[in-house]
């Protein structure tokens, strides 16, 4: 049996890191990929959005039979879309609730996405979400709600009436704030209504590569040694200083008091944490950013990349926080204003959700065609 020190999965779960696939499929969940993963590999969650599912089934016929039948039955596009994705997120969350049940809710969770064209949309949101949680009916299903100041009344909404909200979109420390307001206040509201908070959970999704993708493209039109000394740097101290946030919020009498009536902490999600850059090591997304009551959700690739050579070496968050302020600090120095990367890093990640969310429409489309 391999041990924890060779096994650095392992190491990252005994640190406090869940550890979550980010991607599902028909083909994953059929051919048993996923209890293997969930075995093998320390996996205790699953994440999906539209560009997964537009993947998914773009390839092989998995989804041949469903589409037949939907066909049949002459379903809108649509219904055709959420009678689909529905059905692999309720067997996701059947193949996750043995996990669910052992870490007492905590984790073997699957997340759910709404229609991310509703992203600027609050009523339309909160709508969606209780009709995907209703669809669904399963208690470790967290519904995704993009973190755009439209969203945030929804995500307040829904944790009010004991949806489990993963809060999708996050790139900024000053939204990410608000995303905390936006729990707490639904903790608080839910209370008021008499309902069981321990049912209630949450987490927020942190979006981590993007933005040294964005950061480093600005870094390389500067050119200088002092911007390429950058490159690689501001991801990882944003989400540095987002898990400081978090460490000042759950310190708060208002946090304080909703614990103390069974309220679960809102966990500080990693996402978008595979390596877009080949020039730098394909584990930095993880390795980088461990620290107690986090999620790093991983593509396949980078679970199996950390498996095979993550060198885990503890906290690596605590104790970094005014060297990450001076990244920011430094790139403002530059030029590169951090509310401005922020500000186009949301509305692309809105633009390109709701562009595959319009890929799956037509994917499904071309399959109910061909029944």
């Amino acid at each position: 049996m391999t041990s924890q020190a060779e096994d650095p999965l392992a190491q990252l779960s005994a640190e406090g890191v869940a550890v979550w696939l980010d991607d599902i499929s028909r083909e994953r969940l059929r051919t048993g990929n996923l209890d293997e993963l969930i075995r093998d590999f320390h996996v205790i969650g699953v994440t999906s959005n539209p560009t997964i599912f537009a993947a998914a089934l773009s390839k092989g016929s998995a989804y041949d039979g469903q589409s037949h039948d939907l066909s049949i039955r002459k379903v809108s596009v649509d219904e055709a879309v959420r009678a689909i994705t529905t059905y692999d997120i309720r067997w996701g969350c059947d193949v996750l609730r043995p996990v669910y049940d052992e870490t007492g809710g905590q984790d073997g969770r699957v997340s759910l996405e709404v229609d991310p064209r509703l992203a600027k949309e609050t009523e339309p949101t909160i709508a969606e979400a209780r009709a995907l949680w209703w669809t669904v009916d399963r208690p470790n299903l967290f519904i995704k709600i993009p973190a755009t100041v439209e969203g945030l009344p929804a995500i307040e909404q829904a944790i009010s009436e004991g949806i489990s909200v993963n809060v999708t979109l996050i790139f900024s420390l000053e939204r990410y704030n608000a995303v905390i307001d936006a729990y707490l206040a639904g903790l608080e509201k839910a209370a008021e209504a008499g309902r069981d908070l321990s049912g209630i959970a949450s987490v927020a999704s942190f979006f981590v590569s993007r933005v040294d993708t964005e950061v480093d493209k600005r870094l390389d039109k500067i050119g200088t040694d002092e911007a390429k000394a950058l490159r690689g740097k501001a991801a990882i101290a944003n989400a540095r200083l987002a898990y400081e946030l978090f460490g000042k919020r759950i310190a708060t009498p208002r946090w304080a008091a909703l614990k103390a009536k069974g309220a679960r902490v809102q966990r500080p999600l990693w996402a978008s944490t595979s390596v877009k850059d080949p020039s730098f090591p394909d584990t930095m997304y993880v390795v980088d950013l461990v620290a107690p009551d986090t999620v790093n959700t991983m593509p396949e690739p980078t679970i199996h990349a950390v498996a095979d050579h993550g060198q885990i070496h503890g906290d690596t968050v605590h104790g970094t926080y005014d060297e990450s302020r001076k990244v920011i600090a430094d790139l403002e120095n530059l030029g590169i204003s951090y509310d401005d990367v922020v500000a186009v890093l949301e509305d692309e990640g809105v633009a390109k959700f709701a562009a595959s969310w319009n890929e799956l429409i037509e994917t499904v489309k071309g399959q109910l065609a061909e029944q």
